[in-house]
């Protein structure tokens, strides 16, 4: 368009002036995996205006009554570059596991072909080791109110932290399915399963712990936002 190779018309301006919060809990779910149970979270927020957002992410999960087993959140600024996609910038930190790490990120969020709603990222934490993500999920409306949910996340790394139990190369895959039903577009309970798995020398050093590389959970949760 030749609008857009001069700067946001008038109207787009005034429009990008007018600041709105988003806030998406994702998932909020229980989870039975390999006989144990386990809460998790992923959820979203963003202020800004259509051009410009400081964008919030976090997710984790913690076995029931016991402590923490992951946690993570980063802090972005984005800004709108195509008609689909954001770049986003910023810093992650990794509360759990340990030891803790702060990552710079750089990334691209938004949707894809088909209407998958992706996030690709990279990471290079202050120790100077470098981390992808890919993550895409796509929903599939069955009926007005209920909605099935594929979703698919792989991380890779550039180099081995072993006291982190990771390893260079592709370190797992994650792979889930969830049918939520739409009380309201704005709330919907869900039920669903979730496979992952630890590979190459990831996989390696898992077993190494004694640990188990893949595992199955029943989940069950709410999706909300406002």
């Amino acid at each position: 368009m030749v609008w857009a190779a001069a700067g946001p018309s008038p109207v787009r301006a005034m429009e990008d002036d007018q600041v709105t919060t988003f806030v998406e809990v994702e998932q909020l779910e229980y989870r039975i995996k390999d006989g144990k149970e386990s809460l998790s979270w992923d959820a979203q927020a963003w202020v800004g205006g259509d051009y410009h957002k400081l964008w919030f992410k976090t997710e984790g999960e913690a076995p029931v009554g016991e402590r923490l087993e992951e946690a993570e959140f980063q802090a972005l600024y984005s800004r709108l570059v195509s008609d689909f996609f954001d770049l986003q910038v910023g810093l992650r930190q990794d509360f759990k596991p340990e030891p803790e790490r702060t990552f710079a990120v750089v990334g691209l969020h938004g949707l894809a072909r088909y209407f998958v709603e992706t996030d690709l990222a990279a990471f290079v934490s202050h120790e100077g080791e470098v981390s992808f993500r890919a993550k895409g999920e796509i929903d599939l409306r069955l009926t007005q109110r209920l909605v099935l949910q594929p979703m698919a996340e792989v991380n890779l790394a550039v180099q081995s932290v072993a006291e982190r139990h990771v390893g260079s190369g592709v370190n797992d895959v994650e792979l889930g399915l969830r049918l939520r039903y739409e009380i309201a577009r704005e709330f919907a309970p869900y039920i669903g399963v979730n496979w992952e798995r630890k590979l190459g020398e990831t996989a390696d050093l898992t077993r190494a712990e004694g640990e188990r590389v893949d595992s199955f959970a029943v989940v069950a949760g709410l999706r909300f936002w406002f």
